[in-house]
């Protein structure tokens, strides 16, 4: 393995919060929350580096008071990272195998066609990039996300990575399409990186145009809100690498500490094993879970092929190119272990003998680790207060019956927060509770119900009202679906942006009802067009 090749997509991916997302195309583009429009698309990305929380506490209405209403005083800097890391000595922009580095200087190639915003995400721009929301709509602006515009102190460049797809290593990936344009420290003190996607050709396109097509760059998009208010954390050359990786965003860790790379691995697991519990809570199946596609951070990175699992299934697999079902969604926990075990292949050379047998033993730890934070959030979905002998059992015996009745994930739980436990008792299911009823239908759903109840009661404190409305801030009522995302990609592609509009808003509280969402069906069934619906690598 090349010697500044790391496994993982170590802190370039860095986009922590999917409102950050951008995207944008030849007449079409998501970006920051951003939707530019049709041909080629792309999207930009803002990955956080840290916080300063002197800066903080200075008060945010005074800092509020400062947003730029234009770009001619707003900066990037790319120093931080050249400074520091190797950078590839050849200047010109061409596919070729690169050597010796961590980022080629790349520029964006801007589109020939014209490109206008579509839409942008108001908390972004304001709360992140201390730019007022007119900004957005001026042409320097849209110059900037479509790749056009180089603002002072950028310096694009492109992130050079290895990576394991499919279990077998690919050796040199990088980022093809994507460029770092710099990074931000905004008024609150915090770094933020933005990078550009679908921004042109690389020396790491191989062979591809740099481009991304609309479809992917949609759902991208959505999926990348979705998951920021779902609660979970996402995307918006080892050595001299690493310890700058412990520097800027391990804290915790002291770079003097000889012992700095097993503590900074220790977090890492634990990290991964509470970021892949979350994915399953609610359903989540990656669709690519190669190495390349984990950050260091336990974030959620690169929306490719990815599903919300609708019928219960933990052989669901969202990726028709995954024809082994490496990435079902029940081998997540597996597929995390595998990619952390190649994490600490790639930092052995950095260990003593003691240092890899503790390394070893925090690995053999991620199972424990995993089960112990998937058994904390299927309790909370459940409503359940407390430890109570038989807990394991009564998640599993629900599972179960989801699986044998193919009933709703999602909706299941939801509905379950919002049922009466007199409903309940009665086994008097109305016809709302339409995942529920398809549950009950299974002989041995009585069985299952009076064994919830009973240990609901063992809820110290608790009434009927409470447990449900503790249970409704833990089960969304929507989730971007394949279906959902299908439908808004194909009005997309008419120019019609309306259902991207609608699913912004929606997934923005994923957790409230939502009339017009519940006017579109995103509550209700899998429409009978959409129940075979999956996606590719390519889509």
């Amino acid at each position: 393995m090349a010697p500044s090749l790391l496994p993982f997509c170590c802190f370039s991916r860095r986009l922590q919060i999917p409102r950050l997302l951008l995207a944008w195309v030849t007449c079409l583009a998501i970006a920051v929350g951003t939707l530019l429009q049709p041909g080629l698309e792309g999207n930009a990305r803002l990955w956080h580096h840290f916080s300063n929380k002197s800066n903080r506490e200075q008060g945010y209405c005074e800092a509020e008071a400062r947003l730029a209403s234009s770009l001619d005083f707003w900066t990037l800097s790319s120093e931080n990272l050249i400074a520091v890391l190797p950078v590839d000595p050849v200047k010109e922009n061409y596919v070729r195998k690169v050597k010796n580095c961590v980022f080629s200087i790349a520029f964006p190639t801007p589109f020939k066609s014209r490109v206008h915003l579509v839409a942008v995400s108001k908390e972004v721009l304001e709360d992140i990039l201390d730019l007022d929301l007119s900004v957005s709509e001026t042409d320097d602006f849209i110059q900037l996300v479509s790749g056009k515009k180089i603002v002072f102190g950028s310096i694009p460049l492109a992130h050079r990575y290895g990576g394991h797809q499919f279990g077998i290593w690919a050796d040199q990936l990088g980022d093809g399409r994507a460029h770092l344009i710099g990074i931000y420290m905004n008024r609150l003190g915090e770094k933020w990186e933005l990078q550009l996607k679908g921004s042109g050709k690389t020396p790491y396109s191989r062979n591809g145009d740099g481009r991304a097509v609309l479809r992917s760059s949609v759902r991208e998009f959505l999926c990348s809100e979705a998951m920021y208010y779902l609660g979970i954390p996402t995307s918006r050359a080892a050595r001299t690498l690493l310890d700058f990786i412990i520097q800027e965003h391990f804290p915790s860790v002291d770079i003097r500490e000889p012992n700095r790379y097993v503590e900074f691995f220790s977090i890492v697991v634990s990290e991964m094993a509470q970021l892949i519990a979350l994915w399953m809570s609610v359903g989540f199946a990656h669709g690519v879970c190669n190495t390349d596609n984990f950050s260091l951070l336990s974030i959620t990175i690169d929306y490719g092929p990815f599903g919300f699992m609708e019928a219960y299934n933990p052989d669901f697999v969202p990726n028709t190119s995954d024809d082994e079902r490496r990435y079902k969604i029940g081998n997540q926990a597996n597929i995390g272990m595998f990619n952390l075990n190649k994490l600490l292949q790639a930092l052995n050379p950095l260990l003593d003998p003691g240092q890899k047998q503790l390394a070893a033993q925090i690995l053999e730890g991620y199972p424990v680790l995993y089960y112990t934070r998937f058994r904390e959030l299927f309790k909370a979905k459940l409503g359940l207060l407390g430890e109570r002998k038989g807990d394991d059992d009564l998640i599993a015996f629900l599972l179960h019956l989801m699986e044998k009745t193919e009933a709703d994930f999602t909706m299941t739980f939801r509905q379950l927060s919002e049922i009466a436990q007199s409903q309940l008792q009665e086994l008097h299911i109305p016809q709302q509770f339409w995942a529920l009823k398809m549950i009950s239908k299974h002989e041995l759903f009585p069985a299952w119900v009076s064994q919830y109840l009973v240990r609901l009661k063992s809820n110290m404190n608790d009434s009927d009202f409470e447990r449900r409305k503790r249970m409704m801030t833990v089960n969304p009522r929507y989730v971007l679906k394949n279906w959902m995302a299908e439908s808004a990609v194909q009005k997309a592609e008419r120019n019609d942006f309306s259902e991207v509009y609608l699913l912004q808003q929606v997934l923005h509280h994923p957790f409230q009802k939502h009339s017009a969402a519940e006017k579109a069906g995103y509550s209700s069934p899998t429409p009978a067009w959409a129940r075979d619906l999956r996606v590719s690598c390519s889509s």
